[in-house]
């Protein structure tokens, strides 16, 4: 299979510091292992409440201004819809999805009941109040059935990356990521059954991302290391959907001045692409962050093609 990468903005607003970090790496990821890779962009639409009108257009100008061009038409997932409703078919017919009534509140009251509190930035795992059936509530997503799939799956393979001599416990699913080492986590005790669709129309990250990398044959993702936790639940998915699943590797986060993930919500503002300068001045901050060495470059394309062979010796030796 030709390895393929991909970078996988969400509309939501313009390219901060942070994710132009994701975007370098994995734009450098594809172009360390030679000209025969792939490096595609899609922009992650789906959640179309969140997404500004026009932000993904913005998005791919501010990429192609630090030089960062993919090698095949951006795709849309908004296009893709057809594709995430016959994986969710599929999961249906299997009994591995269901429908659930439950809000947020909801889901509180019930891990009250169960002396659980919900942590800030923590998963609220949900207790399974819809497994049995929707009591008489309507209808406001489906569930994944990870309980019944990780009581039913057969023993599996190693996942790429994943240490053959460390055995994988019963309870818990293990990968190895290519920059954080070992990664272990118990689906059903600290998620719970998770989300693959809201009612009222919207397709959960999770699914959408598992069908997209399956069906443009994405071979290695890297993304920002916010986005670690959710490795378990796609490996989960692309395991429940017969689906391979590729190499991962989770980079360094841009914090802001409260010490969280740099956002919209603690102060991001967009890169500056205006000028050639400017846009390499982003960039080299982004390789920084890297652990890359500074830009001795006088333009982007220079710049870049002198990061490959250092982001090769740091990041694209196999184990």
């Amino acid at each position: 299979m030709r390895e393929t990468g991909r970078f996988a903005p969400s509309p939501t607003g313009p390219l901060h510091a942070g994710s132009l970090v994701a975007a370098l790496a994995s734009w450098l990821d594809v172009r360390a292992r030679g000209p025969q890779a792939r490096w595609l962009i899609r922009i992650e639409d789906a959640d179309t409440e969140r997404c500004l009108p026009g932000m993904g257009e913005h998005i791919l100008r501010q990429l192609a201004d630090c030089g960062l061009l993919p090698d095949e038409a951006p795709v849309w997932q908004t296009q893709r819809t057809a594709r995430y409703k016959v994986a969710l078919a599929k999961l249906q017919a299997r009994g591995l999805a269901y429908p659930c009534g439950c809000s947020r509140k909801d889901i509180d009251r019930a891990l009250a009941r169960l002396g659980q509190r919900h942590e800030r930035h923590g998963e609220r795992v949900y207790p399974g109040t819809c497994r049995d059936g929707l009591h008489g509530k309507p209808a406001r997503a489906w569930r994944f059935a990870t309980e019944k799939f990780e009581s039913d799956r057969p023993p599996t393979p190693p996942v790429p990356w994943q240490d053959a001599t460390a055995p994988e416990p019963a309870s818990e699913l293990c990968w190895t990521d290519r920059r954080l080492g070992r990664q272990c986590q118990n689906v059903s005790r600290e998620v719970g059954d998770f989300v693959l669709r809201r009612a009222d129309g919207p397709w959960a990250y999770q699914l959408a991302v598992v069908v997209d990398d399956a069906e443009q044959g994405v071979t290695d993702v890297v993304r920002g290391e916010d986005l670690a936790d959710n490795t378990a639940r796609q490996i989960l998915l692309q395991r429940a959907l017969g689906l391979s699943t590729p190499s991962y590797l989770h980079t360094p986060l841009v914090r802001g001045a409260d010490g969280d993930k740099l956002s919209k919500q603690n102060g991001a503002t967009s890169i500056d692409t205006a000028t050639p300068e400017a846009a390499l001045a982003a960039l080299d901050a982004a390789a920084r962050v890297l652990g890359l060495h500074a830009a001795t470059a006088t333009s982007c394309a220079a710049a870049l093609a002198g990061w490959v062979p250092e982001w090769r010796a740091l990041y694209n030796s196999r184990p």
